[in-house]
């Protein structure tokens, strides 16, 4: 399977620079594994399209400001050149690995980030990647790293213009357990209204935990993309959670996941009898033509040109083959033709089964629903 296979071309005024406000009023393309069709709704309409039972998986992980700014400092005490730094993983207390970006970078370099916070580089991991030992730890870090960070938007969102609402932004309203270094983006389009909206109609609400790092984002560059190296996110299911999931998917519930976080979460603590609980290193590729063996349906965004979560759901789009790709690309032009908002803060994707008669009254709820409104 070849990278070019999942290139496509997007113009530069659909890329999102700020979510839609309210996060749940964006646009939702929802397409019909059963029957190949697409119907074009609005976020908050998926209330209409689960039924009771239904179980809505979120991944619960919470975005740390993770760019920081360093100046090197140089033997004689001065400070010298700055370094760009993204924050990737904590290895260990007040040890993580890091993006630096900038000339000089060396095992044994002292970083000066705040007359309080300092660092050293102390090993080479990869291409651009190092780990730093800082000289604090714990919740002391995390404080300096909130005060002096800021939030880690992909490099096609402005910063600067909308600094401050980022903060709020970039953050589901669930979102919970510290360290990610990215969104789960598909889950930023849930206020708290929808989610009480939907247990009250009676689907059940899940969360899991993926700290989003290079698993996610690190672009494909080999050709073959079988080649590629997915790096492992740290990823974590409770055990009464793990429960709940599998008694629903025994008595033949609809498993949803939101995001290819959650997804990937997912099927790779899959198992035989359902999923297992605890925390373990993820670093499952998925690509046409996998088969997917714990979710029915997936809620996504519109993803990069030859990124691993395009390739995920292509091959959600047409699972055991690879026709998904084929499918993806014709939705992708789809969207842009009905100018839908691509990427990070851009609008979204369902991509489920549903039955003739299940999609007759899903119909005539939105028809009630619209008249009510007018």
């Amino acid at each position: 399977m070849k990278l070019e296979d999942f290139d496509y071309s997007l113009p530069k005024e659909l890329i999102a620079k700020k979510p839609a406000s309210p996060r749940d009023s964006a646009k939702l393309l929802r397409y019909n594994r059963l029957n190949k069709k697409c119907v074009h709704s609005r976020f908050d309409e998926i209330v209409c399209f689960l039924q009771k039972g239904d179980v809505l998986v979120l991944n619960n992980t919470r975005v740390i400001p993770a760019r920081l700014i360093a100046k090197r400092i140089d033997t004689d005490g001065k400070l010298g050149r700055k370094f760009k730094i993204l924050l990737l993983e904590e290895k260990k207390l007040g040890v993580w690995t890091a993006f630096i970006d900038g000339r000089g970078r060396e095992v044994g370099l002292k970083l000066f980030f705040d007359k309080e916070l300092r660092g050293e580089i102390i090993k080479k991991l990869d291409d651009g990647i190092w780990e730093i030992r800082f000289n604090k730890s714990g919740k002391k870090l995390d404080e300096f790293i909130f005060k002096l960070g800021q939030m880690p938007l992909p490099p096609y969102i402005r910063q600067e213009k909308y600094k401050k609402e980022n903060k709020d932004w970039y953050q589901t309203v669930y979102a919970k357990h510290l360290g990610s270094v990215a969104a789960p983006t598909a889950g930023l389009h849930f206020t708290k209204r929808l989610l009480q909206k939907l247990k009250k109609k009676g689907v059940q609400i899940e969360y899991i935990t993926l700290h989003v790092g290079m698993g996610t984002f690190l672009p494909v560059k080999m050709e073959n993309i079988l080649k590629h190296k997915m790096h492992s996110e740290l990823a974590d299911i409770d055990k009464k959670t793990a429960e709940r999931l599998n008694k629903a998917k025994k008595e033949g519930r609809k498993i949803i996941a939101v995001g290819t976080t959650t997804a990937r979460t997912l099927e790779a603590f899959a198992k035989s009898y359902g999923v297992s609980h605890g925390s373990k290193d993820v670093n499952i590729f998925i690509y046409p033509p996998y088969k997917f063996k714990f979710i029915d349906a997936l809620i996504t965004n519109f993803h990069l040109p030859k990124s691993t979560l395009l390739m995920m759901v292509s091959a959600f789009l047409s699972e055991g083959d690879s026709k998904g790709i084929k499918i993806a690309k014709i939705l992708y032009q789809e969207a842009i033709k009905k100018k839908y908002a691509f990427y990070s803060y851009g609008d979204a994707m369902m991509i489920t089964q549903i039955t003739q008669k299940r999609l007759t009254q899903i119909t005539q709820k939105r028809l009630t629903q619209k008249t009510q409104h007018r």
